[in-house]
């Protein structure tokens, strides 16, 4: 059995007030005895006002939440999956960056979101992802992780199978969607999306999200999630209000199910 921690949070726009929220919560990981705390996406900074957050984004300060993540898993000793942060590039863009931080490394392993998320809501929502951010290009999968080899994954990303089709390929044995659902979207595909996701790979998916009205006005849909290599949902933290969870994950479960059902070992290139 691993032990993990699953944070939902509500993410505002100070980025010390999440920083404190997120080093609170490893504390209560270690004192609960998990080997990894997962959070979702922005942890860090959930700001849709681009040009109140630029100041920020830029800020010395900013810059220094790398290294004081690091520290925070390395004297803690416990690993920290950090859904993703707002990092700021040499050429001015910015990428949607996951980090995982290992207890016992000084190199964290680093995941951009390659999906963008450009869309126009039935119900007004207007969303631009890529006007300020650059996708990412690498699929990322770790393999020194307790949970064993963690596919790093980040919202949008859900919708498209080909990634999670190259995660099982790596024979992941977790994969983390941190994530910032919409209320409609989440409410229409979260569940159904994530519980798939879990199928395809024969892998546990870890979902830690974000929750409720945010500081910048948006909303959104919660239900942070554990699945399990078989489908079954694990947790479900509901749709009203930030906290911590953990969940035991039973590793054995991820032979068992690819013996039942051995759709990786089966699995053939489709011709175009």
């Amino acid at each position: 059995m691993v032990c993990i921690a699953v944070l939902q949070m509500t993410s505002g726009i100070d980025p010390e007030a999440n920083f404190s929220a997120i080093a609170g919560a490893l504390e209560e990981a270690i004192a609960g005895g998990a080997e990894v705390l997962f959070t979702p996406e922005m942890s860090l900074l959930l700001d849709k006002d681009r040009k109140r957050s630029e100041p920020t984004i830029s800020s010395p300060e900013y810059a220094e939440y790398g290294a004081r993540f690091l520290d925070m898993a390395a004297n803690g000793k416990t690993d920290l999956a950090l859904g993703s942060m707002p990092v700021r590039l040499s050429n001015g863009k910015l990428v949607n960056r996951s980090h995982y931080f290992f207890s016992d490394s000084e190199e964290p392993t680093i995941y951009d979101k390659i999906h963008m998320f450009d869309v126009e809501l039935a119900n007004g929502e207007s969303w631009r992802e890529s006007r300020a951010y650059e996708p990412g290009t690498l699929v990322c999968a770790e393999p020194g992780t307790p949970l064993g080899r963690l596919g790093l994954t980040i919202c949008y990303d859900l919708r498209f199978p080909a990634l999670f089709d190259a995660l099982g390929r790596a024979h992941c044995d977790a994969i983390a969607v941190p994530a910032a659902f919409t209320k409609p979207t989440g409410a229409a595909h979260w569940h159904v999306l994530l519980r798939a996701r879990a199928i395809e790979a024969s892998a546990f998916v870890i979902a830690a999200a974000q929750v409720g009205k945010h500081e910048d006005g948006r909303e959104t849909y919660g239900h942070s999630l554990v699945v399990d290599p078989w489908g079954e949902v694990l947790l479900d933290m509901g749709g009203d209000e930030p906290g911590l969870a953990f969940v035991d994950l039973d590793l054995g479960k991820i032979a068992e199910v690819r013996s039942q059902v051995p759709s990786l070992a089966n699995k053939r290139d489709i011709p175009n």
